[in-house]
Parts: C-alpha cells; structure tokens; sequence
C-alpha cells in the first residue's frame, strides 16, 4: 500500500476543506444582518469591518495555501527522515530530531502572524504590541512547544514500549491527566507572557464576590491581566481547579464597561462552573484523547508507514505528525460537530445564569460591545457556526437571552 500517496491525499482534502471554511468567513460579509444585532455597528463601522474580514479572509487564505505546500514538500520528498540521518540513532534523538524540524518550519507561520498584528490589526487599531513583545512571544511561543512536543513524543514513546497494545487506553488516560496538569498549571504559564494585578477595592469587586457568596462558588482571587499591552479586544475567563479557581479580567474589559455589564459577563463564566462544563469537556477531552490512542495504536504496529517515508523504522515524532496533521485532521470536522455543539448549548446555559442573577440587560448590552470590540461577524455562514463556532452567534445568544428575560 502506498502510505505516502494515502498521506497526500488527506493533506489536499484537509487543506481544500480549511480554504473551503475561509472563504465562508470571506463571503460572510455578504450576508444581512440580523435586526436584533442590527445596531453594533453604524454604516462606517460596518464597512470598516467588512474590509477587515476580507483583508484577514485572504490572509487566512495564502497561508492556509503556503503551510499546505510547504508539508507537501516535506512529505514527498522525504525531508522529515532526512533530517533524521543527521542525528544519532536511538528512539528518543530520532524522535527530537523530527520533532525539532516541526518546531523549525512553524516559523514559516511567522510571517503571517507578523503581517496580521503589525499590519491588519495596527491599520484598524486593535493592535498595542510593540515589535519587541511580539518577537519575545515567538520565542517563548517557540520553545514552549517544542518542550511540550517532546514531552508529548516521550510518553507516546514509553507507553508504546512498555505496553505495547495497552496503548490505547494508556495514552488516552495518561494525556488527559497531562491536559488537567496544564490546566492546573496554566496560571503559572501565562505569567510568561503577561501581568496579572489584583482587582482593585470598590463596587465591581464587592458585587461580583456577592455573586460568589450567594451561590456557594470559591475562588483564589480576581485578578485583571494587562491584555491592552497586546490589543485592544476583551475577554473574561475562569482558569484553574479546585481551590486554585481564578478569575481574569481582562484590562480593556474593566475599562471598556459598565459596572453592571462586567457583572454579567463575570455571572455568565460563573454559570459555567455552576454547570460543571469544565469537567463535561474534560471528558469530551477524554474522548478524543481515545480516538487519538487508537490512531497511535495502528500507526504504530506498521513500520511499513514509517518506511514509506524514508525512515528505517518507527520514528515517534513523525508518528506525532502522522496521527496529528494528517489521520486525525481527515476526522476532526466531524468531531468538531460534536464539541462545538456541546459548547454552543453550555454557552446558552451559562447566559441564562446571569439572567437570573438579573443581569439579562446588562448581558445584551455587553454582548454587543464585546461584538463591536472584537470586530466580530455578525451574521456568519450558518454551516460555518455548526462547524466552527464554540460559540452561537450574538444573535441567537441575544433572542435566547430576552425569551428567559
């Protein structure tokens, strides 16, 4: 069987979908807006935002086209082993060495990142990032995926030969606990990249531990992290389990809204961990975690694959790749359908929580200026929202939102 020629394929269908997604997005400006949403944007905004979505559509576009020549190239002409027989042998240094030349042509990715925050972001003024913050972001970005990489291609590497078929279910129970570590840890890792401060004393910080207080629900802290430092966008999220739950605010969102708008956002996360969602989607997590070991699992048992592609034998980096970039991604839009349908219903939930904190109002209103904030697509492709979207769009959020109101 020719594995190489099978691998080709499944990088043109995956690569032909992705553009098929993008110009979705492009051709969204097309569609009419929905009244409810109808006053986010006036007439010069609006035309602001269309040329912004074409301008990153087509970004998105000759991008998705340059990283799909590039893994081509890599593919076909057996570069990944080649690069390989530059290292000594043994499982692990042949596993870095692939690994080391994925981290390597990421920074083909760098240039699109450079031009979409120094140019596209700069020309319609969400971009604060000097050019300094985002080089030292390429690097850390850089050395900390190689260092999760390796980690990642060292358990698969132990797991497979110390257990052999066991594979499966070992991989899947070993990543997802290497996930909640993250998870558990990600506090810590984001310090890396930005500045947390305490939420200051007054009437935000008095009604949203009143909020807390009323339903039972204990935090670590309430901190605002310095996101202006990057963009001009907002956001609001939980991280953390147990007893090491915070709660971040971004800097533009605290300077952007009302008291009571920031409220509502704040009951709407709250509402999620009322909901359990980030234990429901660990265990959607799980899931995929089990998908992937049975993926390793039958790359692994063929060292016929490995050899399709120059090597001698199994290497676990290009196992990574394989099982990652090429046999999970033929699967990922239908794995997708069941997550993102699952996080839209858990986003409905979570808004219906701050209504009935009393915040309905205020939600609407914060919703739409997140929406004008973050240039967001008011009326996306339907098939696009199904695919795509962890979120509903504003507009169904905003009609679900005044039906409990």
């Amino acid at each position: 069987m020719n594995f190489k020629a099978i691998a080709l394929v499944i990088l043109f269908l995956v690569y032909l979908w992705n553009q098929f997604l993008n110009l979705l997005k492009w051709r969204s400006a097309k569609n009419p807006i929905p009244k409810n949403v109808a006053d986010v944007y006036d007439a010069e905004t609006y035309k602001k935002w269309r040329a912004y979505n074409g301008e990153k559509s087509r970004l998105a576009l000759l991008e998705g086209t340059v990283s799909f020549i590039v893994d081509v190239l890599l593919v076909a002409f057996n570069v990944y082993a080649a690069f390989a027989r530059l290292f000594p042998d043994g499982l692990w240094t042949q596993m870095l060495s692939v690994l080391l030349l994925s981290q390597i042509v990421s920074v083909f990715a760098i240039p699109f990142s450079y031009y979409n925050t120094m140019v596209i972001e700069e020309k319609y003024g969400f971009n604060r990032s000097t050019k300094k913050t985002f080089w030292l972001d390429q690097v850390k970005t850089f050395l900390i995926s190689l260092v999760v990489m390796l980690i990642v291609g060292s358990l698969l590497l132990w797991l497979h030969q110390s257990l052999g078929d066991w594979l499966i279910l070992a991989f899947a129970i070993v990543m997802t606990l290497l996930l909640l570590g993250f998870s558990f840890l990600y506090p810590f890792f984001s310090r890396i990249f930005n500045k947390f401060t305490p939420l200051e004393d007054g009437e935000l910080k008095e009604k949203i531990t009143g909020l807390l207080e009323k339903n039972g629900y204990k935090v670590r802290a309430i901190q605002v992290m310095d996101a202006s430092k990057r963009s001009t966008k907002s956001n609001a999220y939980f991280t953390g389990f147990g007893k090491m739950k915070t709660i971040v605010l971004y800097d533009t969102l605290v300077q952007s809204m009302t008291t009571d708008e920031i409220c509502a956002v704040f009951a709407h996360e709250m509402g999620h961990g009322l909901h359990k969602d980030t234990l429901k989607n660990q265990i959607l997590s799980f899931v995929q975690m089990l998908i992937l070991g049975v993926l390793a699992w039958l790359t692994l048992r063929s060292p016929e694959i490995f050899r399709s592609f120059g090597f001698d034998t199994v290497n676990y980096g290009f196992a990574i790749f394989l099982i990652m970039g090429v046999e999970f991604a033929l699967i990922a839009p239908l794995f997708g359908l069941l997550v993102n349908w699952f996080s839209r219903k858990a986003e409905y939930r979570a808004d219906a929580q701050a209504v009935k904190e009393g915040y309905g109002a205020s939600l609407v209103s914060a919703l739409k200026k997140l929406a004008k904030e973050n240039f967001a697509d008011l009326s996306p492709h339907p098939l696009l929202v199904k695919l795509e979207y962890s979120h509903p769009t504003l507009s169904q959020r905003i009609e679900a939102i005044q039906k409990k109101h």
